[in-house]
């Protein structure tokens, strides 16, 4: 026995769970998924979502509106007679004639381990923050913000220099596996959903422009968490003095080293930047326009080093 499926998703990341229902024999009635958007140098092609494309291989009806709080749009949607709709960071609110509009609701895959890090940015505010380990959760969907009930997770230890782009990789094929283990549960009648506890809900906002800038003032461990929490998007960040202009440069990949000095000071060789306690060490960095390269190619190219200093 399968069941009939609506799905809602936009990234690579949803589309890694599409596949995998579609895979697991599920019959997938349609695709929602955001609508195209511009895309090129120029902003004048419109591009469809990895979703979206994902759809159209195994030959899905994809949906794209903008907003579901239409009745036609609802109406649209009961018509399908699914049995249930899954939901992974498909990026629009669900209204409650949605949510109520399959045999069994709505199953939301949240990349987290939920009431921690509610909200948009889950992955990155996990690694930002220092976090060890986080996981993917299925869990039924209500009216609030990634309140539902807990159905199944799955956890994946954050490793000390793990950035966030490795961490979504995981949690995507993590989520993925998930997911068709909660519909599995599901159709036998055998899921069991446990409240979320109300202590140690925290939410997890959009990164700003603000904070992707480097302060080289606070300690070590909360820069070096900063870099791996916005590698590779949207970057973290920082300035450079070069051929007598200022130069954007993007940090991509770090680690936590020893050493003192004068914030931003440039403490040897190997690209050890000095912060407000202690010291870290860029490993792969990125000058505006450039290609993503490795600490010595950088320095040689920058002409940078010892004493020299990053703002």
């Amino acid at each position: 026995m399968t069941l009939r499926v609506v799905f809602m998703g936009t990234p690579e990341f949803s589309a890694a769970t599409l596949r995998a229902l579609a895979g697991a024999g599920h019959d997938i009635a349609a695709v929602y998924s955001q609508p195209p958007r511009p895309a090129g140098r120029r902003g004048l092609e419109l591009t469809k979502s990895p979703v979206h494309l994902a759809a159209e291989e195994l030959g899905i009806e994809v949906r794209t509106p903008r907003s579901l709080k239409g009745a036609e749009e609802q109406e649209a949607f009961r018509a399908l007679a699914a049995d249930v709709a899954v939901v992974v960071a498909y990026g629009l609110l669900l209204p409650k004639a949605i949510l109520e509009g399959t045999r069994l609701g709505a199953y939301n895959g949240h990349a987290s381990l939920l009431p921690r890090w509610r909200g948009a940015a889950p992955i990155q505010r996990a690694i930002i923050e220092g976090d060890a380990e986080t996981g993917m959760m299925a869990m039924k969907m209500d009216e609030g913000l990634d309140t539902g009930p807990v159905a199944l997770t799955s956890r994946v230890a954050i490793g000390p220099d793990m950035t966030a782009g490795e961490l979504h990789d995981a949690l995507m094929t993590t989520g993925a596996a998930l997911m068709v283990r909660t519909l599995a549960a599901l159709e036998k009648g055998e899921l069991t959903l446990t409240p979320q506890p109300q202590d140690g809900a925290t939410y997890a906002k959009k990164i700003s422009k603000e904070e992707t800038r480097i302060d080289w003032s606070i300690p070590a461990s909360e820069v070096h968490n900063r870099i791996r929490g916005l590698s590779p998007f949207p970057g973290a960040w920082c300035e450079m003095e070069a051929g007598g202009k200022v130069e954007r440069v993007k940090l991509l990949r770090s680690t936590l080293a020893a050493g003192s000095g004068r914030l931003g000071e440039i403490l040897d060789d190997a690209l050890t930047v000095a912060c407000g306690e202690g010291a870290v060490r860029l490993i792969e960095v990125q000058r505006a326009g450039g290609r993503a390269m490795n600490a010595t190619d950088f320095l040689h190219g920058a002409k940078l080093g010892k004493g020299d200093f990053l703002s």
